[in-house]
């Protein structure tokens, strides 16, 4: 046991000193679990992940496609796939 974790055992008169407030925050980051195995939230894992790389463009192309809107990355990507007939 942590130093920090005996002095707060240590302080604790009641079982209720160490039962954490059940408040909407709480359970919004609270680990869901169904049997023994934590269910994920968010996104659900790709079965294609992208690869982050490191790539050069000319300054006036990635600024053409940020105009474009959220999803900018993705567009290049697309246009990529297009080019390479893939």
């Amino acid at each position: 046991m942590k130093k920090k974790d005996k002095n707060i055992a240590s302080s604790v008169t009641e079982a209720d000193d160490i039962r954490p407030e059940l408040s909407d925050e709480w359970f919004e980051e609270a680990d869901a679990f169904q049997g023994p195995k934590i269910v994920r939230r968010g996104r659900p894992k790709s079965a294609n992940p992208k690869q982050p790389v490191t790539l050069r463009l000319d300054r006036d192309l990635v600024d053409w496609f940020k105009l474009t809107g959220d999803g900018w990355q993705t567009r290049i990507n697309d246009q990529l796939r297009k080019a390479a007939g893939i």
